[in-house]
């Protein structure tokens, strides 16, 4: 058992969560304890309490308390990579420089770990390296099943300008999706805030979100406010649509929740297109049947940001997945068919 240590936050270490800054000093030491001695108050920074989700900054004086013995987990037990797996997530690679690196997710990854998920892009990043010391850090998320524009920092000065872009909504993200009906008006915005719903577990794929009017946001306990741009892009008949989106707020299954809300569910959306949602559609629910996937068509197209480093503007764009692709095929739908901004006349 070690004692109490206190260690100052060096150069270079700051603008990071306490719990991973935490553990690249002491790889052995685990979330669990992390989050443990965050609640009894035993890890402090300055001498203040702390949440795992608490950032260190250079100078700061962090309290750790004595690591017992039986955390310590041997390095070799830690499973390697796959060779098929590395080689999988490399071929999703987009876009890549000396900073930064974008993938192409596919449908069905997670992003990070969870109950059951043994195989995420986080825990793939060593395959991501492309010889740099240390391994891609994720500065934003995409759902589980939806595919496209992931962007990783590949250095920690990377991570807190594109961190920071993210939290202050420097960055454009359009998605495309298939729904079932014709949005109308072809083009407008979305601003029905959000609320999780009661019942349903921590944040993440077991969440589910319900749609509540802006007026009522103020006065509903966890209610936040949810902001998204849309446009109806192609259409075949009533049946079904292409549309555009750009999330100008960034809630927990908001493109879905918000498109399930005006009644027009993604195809292939479980959660939010059931047989009982109300949809223009033809037939139940976000299924179009016949050929159709049933997975679900909600794709992240583009994502335009400043670099980091550089400051020049960068667009990385995704090709569809497979299962969207053959359902653009059934509708003689082809990805040069859209502009690339269709939210222009909303600026």
């Amino acid at each position: 058992m070690s004692g109490v240590q206190m260690i100052t936050v060096a150069e270079g270490d700051g603008d990071q969560r306490i719990d991973r800054w935490l553990r690249r000093l002491f790889p052995h030491v685990s979330q669990g304890r992390i989050e443990k001695m965050c609640r009894k108050g035993e890890l402090r920074i300055d001498g203040g309490r702390v949440k795992a989700s608490s950032r260190v900054e250079v100078g700061q004086v962090v309290r750790i308390p004595p690591l017992p013995a039986t955390d310590q987990k041997p390095a070799e037990h830690r499973p390697r990579i796959k060779e098929a797996d590395a080689r999988m997530i490399q071929d999703c690679v987009i876009y890549r420089d000396d900073h930064v690196i974008a993938l192409n997710k596919p449908a069905g990854l997670p992003v990070q770990g969870g109950s059951g998920q043994t195989k995420h892009v986080d825990g793939l990043a060593e395959a991501l390296r492309f010889g740099l010391d240390e391994n891609p850090r994720l500065v934003h998320r995409l759902d589980k099943d939806t595919s496209g524009v992931l962007v990783m920092a590949r250095t920690r000065e990377a991570a807190k300008g594109l961190t920071a872009a993210f939290r202050h909504r420097n960055t454009h993200k359009i998605y495309w999706a298939l729904v079932a009906g014709v949005p109308t008006p072809y083009l407008g915005e979305i601003k029905t805030g959000l609320v999780k719903a009661p019942g349903h577990g921590k944040q993440g794929e077991g969440e589910k979100m319900i749609p509540i009017h802006s007026h009522d946001v103020d006065d509903t306990p966890g209610a936040k406010r949810a902001h998204t741009l849309y446009a109806t892009l192609y259409r075949v008949a009533s049946r079904a649509s292409w549309v555009a989106m750009e999330p100008v707020t960034g809630r927990t299954h908001q493109l879905r929740a918000h498109m399930a809300g005006m009644g027009h569910p993604i195809i292939g959306d479980g959660k939010y297109g059931g047989s009982g949602q109300e949809n223009l559609g033809d037939g139940w629910g976000a299924q179009l049947g016949g050929i159709i996937s049933k997975k679900l068509h909600l794709h992240a197209r583009t994502l335009s940001f400043e670099h980091p480093i550089t400051r020049k503007p960068i667009t990385v764009t995704a090709k569809l997945p497979q299962h969207m692709k053959e359902s653009w095929d059934t509708l003689g739908w082809t990805e040069d068919l859209a502009a690339d901004d269709p939210f222009e006349e909303l600026r």
